[in-house]
């Protein structure tokens, strides 16, 4: 009876030790730019008035903050097929962040330049995520397998 205590406990101990290590993220190496993906489920019938609202009032933004060296590049995306498995989002922004970022300008320091009217920026930018299910982000950690190692 013991012994099969000792063996459930050594092997709990033994996949739990495994799993831990095969759950770890790799880390982003040093001096690497960083990606960041964001990711929007908009409400069934107000696609194209989030597309408006995100082209007239955040893309400016991040293409300011690109040109100004805040952002190596920003992508934006929608999936081809609706309903294809885990394509449950219908927007998504690829933001690839320098390892080296300029101290300014800062985003702030952007949006009071190119939106004088505050109000109207932040009563538009309400209704857009008000468009929103879901969003989510997901800063990823670049894996290079021609340099991993695998596990023995």
């Amino acid at each position: 009876m013991l012994r099969r205590g000792l063996v459930a406990a050594m092997l709990i101990a033994t996949l739990g030790a495994a799993g831990g290590r095969a759950q770890a993220p790799p880390k982003q190496a040093a001096g690497e730019a960083k990606t960041v993906w964001y990711f929007y489920t908009v409400k069934w019938g107000g696609q194209d008035e989030f597309l408006d609202l995100f082209q007239r009032n955040h893309y400016p933004i991040l293409k300011a903050m690109q040109k100004a060296g805040l952002y190596e590049s920003v992508k934006t995306y929608v999936p081809e097929n609706h309903g294809d498995g885990r394509a449950d989002w219908t927007f998504a922004v690829e933001l690839v962040v320098p390892a080296k970022r300029p101290a300014s300008p800062t985003e702030e320091e952007i949006v009071a330049r190119l939106y004088p009217d505050r109000a109207k920026l932040q009563k538009e930018e309400q209704r857009r995520f008000d468009l929103l299910v879901a969003h989510w982000d997901v800063p990823l950690n670049r894996l290079d397998l021609d340099a991993r190692k695998p596990t023995p």
